[in-house]
């Protein structure tokens, strides 16, 4: 904790005093201008502080990341786990979607290679949780590894492709031949299936099909195993 000297902000500020502060300002930094512009030298700035005040709070931009998504897990209602460990994994999973579904920043950030490992043990519950849950239903430690993995990039993926789809609609003046819709007016010929589908497409893909894939993701990474166990 920086002392109150060397804490003190600019002329006109409120002195900078706590972790949550700086905290609150790096997610409204983070709100504006994205995850990937947040630096030390922005958020001293947004603070009106200078940056050797910042660095007695949080080492690096890396840190303050792994600080921000602890805030994230630390404030996720930790739901009541059925003692099945199929259901276990599907209700662990569902939370963190459901959690990073309103933050689609903080899931891309846990996407970087090596970044989940830097989180402390009380952020990362939720992967003991499933791995424990998997090496319950039959498979090895290393194979709980893989499960929790196909499921995090399935969660990670279904949450970031419909963040960045809400965006806004499609240009279709601008990406599609005129008179082109979609998938309308496509070659029945050539792609039957998408022709026939045709322009339903958006209101299809729009569908919240997460439980029910993650459902079946789970039978079918657990089932066989869990037979050649019990076997």
């Amino acid at each position: 904790m920086a002392s109150s000297s060397t804490a003190r902000g600019r002329t006109g500020r409120p002195p900078v005093t706590s972790r949550e502060q700086i905290l609150a300002a790096a997610l409204q930094l983070i709100e504006r201008r994205g995850w990937q512009r947040l630096t030390i030298r922005a958020l001293a700035a947004e603070l009106g502080i200078g940056t050797t005040t910042l660095y007695h709070h949080v080492r690096d931009r890396e840190d303050l990341l792994v600080q921000l998504i602890g805030e994230v897990v630390a404030q996720m209602d930790r739901p009541e786990l059925p003692a099945d460990p199929q259901e276990r994994i599907v209700v662990a999973m569902t939370t963190v979607h459901d959690t990073l579904a309103a933050i689609p920043w903080a899931a891309e950030v846990l996407t970087v290679d090596g970044f989940m490992g830097r989180l402390g043990d009380t952020s990362v519950w939720i992967v003991e949780e499933v791995l424990a849950a998997a090496v319950q239903a039959g498979s090895s430690p290393e194979r709980a590894v893989e499960v929790f993995r196909h499921l995090w990039y399935y969660t990670a993926g279904e949450i970031l492709v419909r963040a960045r789809s809400a965006v806004g609609p499609l240009d279709r003046d601008r990406l599609l031949p005129e008179g082109q819709t979609l998938f309308g007016a496509r070659e029945a010929s050539t792609v039957p299936t998408l022709a026939a589908i045709g322009d339903r497409w958006p209101q299809i893909t729009a569908r919240d099909t997460y439980a029910e894939g993650l459902r079946t993701f789970v039978r079918g990474l657990l089932g066989p195993q869990r037979r050649e166990h019990s076997g």
